[in-house]
């Protein structure tokens, strides 16, 4: 444990820094502001300050400690930040977690894993975390020399929004100011043993690496800050791109010819940034470059093709994701006359008609209509004097692949097969030239 008694006025930098973070993320007088406090100086600190400039924000102050149960450490370094929160009238959140030392991502993955699933559960509208300059320009090297992309060089922000948002109030602040403010303010902290084991990649550019680079480019870490800065701002740029190509190529049903129109780097950054926006890892750069060059190859074949946590489908001049497993089994739905029932992600819209569709006369003397899936013995005349044909021969006449048959929606009228997504109408279901009719679109 590591304390200093001497004490000097507060300092006005490392105050505005934190401030100025507070200002840019919104933080509302009446929000609740969490500190991830880990006891050691940089989160002891961040606490220190932010109690400090409580009164004149407004925000309610909280701190967060998980015990991780890996260190012998673990309950006095609990203790001490107890300690401090009661000193400075903070409300104190413990969590004790189990972390698994086998975890095939390693340690430090699972570690920070169940860190952060025990955080996620803090009541608060911001948690705030202790990271500054030298974490952010260590996070750099340490993704670069993984193969990180243009995000994932933008290393940490200093606000997240979210639900709770992220803060990093002093990424702007170098580590030596952080321990000199520490030291002028009698801080008292816990330093963590795990932090100069260089088995850990971080430890080892933290302590070989870094120092190394620095002694040959004094100003290295405010450099290699600023370029994830830049990165932020490319990957953002990206973003933008990405909305604007995907609004041009039809929506989240993205239509196929246009999409081949766009460069190769366009439509990976597209499909990048929309399996993103589903909240899933994004593949690696090779599986995307093998996944356009098979669209460009056979542009109007339905293809299927895995990318990792999801799947790419294409079919009938169509392209959509899907999670690596299939889409959400569609719910069983009775069909009382609404414009519209749900169906895995999408729905199957009913639009109304004159002359073609389903009869509404039909559907209006059955005893039930219900919205469902295939089921075993399944047929259906497409035209009046046409043969009955099976559920898979009706399937191979309309091309339609294997992979995407089992989440056809079905139209079951008294226990008749009434209307099959992307086959069509039951011929003793059709709509009489002139008479009011069903259309059912299925919208994915």
């Amino acid at each position: 444990m590591a304390a200093t008694r001497n004490r000097t006025p507060p300092d006005p930098v490392a105050e505005g820094a934190v401030a100025a973070v507070l200002a840019a993320a919104g933080v509302a007088p009446g929000e609740t502001v969490c500190v991830a406090l880990s006891g050691g100086v940089d989160s002891t600190v961040l606490l220190h300050i932010l109690a400090r400039l409580r009164g004149r924000g407004g925000f309610a102050l909280a701190a967060a400690h998980v015990h991780h149960s890996l260190s012998p450490n673990a309950d006095a370094w609990l203790g001490a930040c107890r300690t401090s929160c009661d000193g400075l009238g903070v409300a104190f959140h413990p969590y004790r977690v189990q972390v698994r030392r086998d975890d095939p991502a390693g340690p430090e993955a699972a570690a920070r894993a169940a860190r952060h699933a025990a955080l996620a559960r803090v009541p608060c509208d911001w948690l705030a975390f202790g990271h500054h300059q030298d974490d952010q320009a260590e996070t750099l090297m340490f993704r670069l020399l993984r193969g990180a992309g243009v995000r994932g060089a933008g290393a940490m922000a200093d606000v997240d929004p979210g639900t709770p948002g992220r803060l990093r109030p002093l990424l702007g602040l170098r580590r030596a100011q952080i321990v000199a403010y520490a030291r002028a303010h009698g801080l008292t902290w816990v330093e963590d043993e795990s932090n100069t084991d260089e088995r850990y990649t971080r430890n080892l550019l933290r302590h070989r690496v870094m120092p190394v680079l620095e002694a040959a480019f004094p100003g290295a870490v405010p450099v290699l800050a600023r370029a994830g800065a830049q990165f932020r701002e490319a990957d953002g740029l990206l973003g933008d791109l990405a909305r604007l190509d995907e609004a041009a190529c039809g929506g989240a049903m993205l239509e196929r010819a246009k999409l081949l129109l766009l460069s190769d780097e366009r439509v990976r950054n597209l499909l990048r940034w929309r399996i993103r926006a589903m909240g899933l890892e994004a593949p690696v750069r090779a599986r995307l470059v093998e996944a356009v060059r098979q669209l460009r190859a056979a542009p109007e074949r339905a293809l299927r093709l895995p990318l990792g946590a999801v799947v790419c489908c294409a079919y009938r001049g169509r392209l959509w994701l899907e999670p690596e497993g299939g889409m959400p089994a569609p719910e069983v739905s009775v069909w009382y006359g609404e414009a519209e029932l749900p169906w895995g992600t999408g729905g199957v819209v009913f639009v109304e008609a004159v002359g073609e569709g389903l009869s509404r006369a039909a559907l209006e003397r059955a005893r039930e209509v219900v919205l469902g899936r295939r089921w075993a013995g399944l047929s259906l005349r497409e035209g009046v004097g046409r043969p009955r044909r099976s559920f898979k021969n009706l399937c191979q006449e309309a091309g339609i692949p294997a992979w995407l048959r089992d989440g056809l929606p079905v139209l079951r009228v008294d226990g008749v097969a009434a209307w099959v997504g992307e086959v069509g109408v039951a011929a003793e279901f059709l709509c009489a030239p002139g008479e009011p009719g069903v259309v059912p679109v299925w919208r994915r």
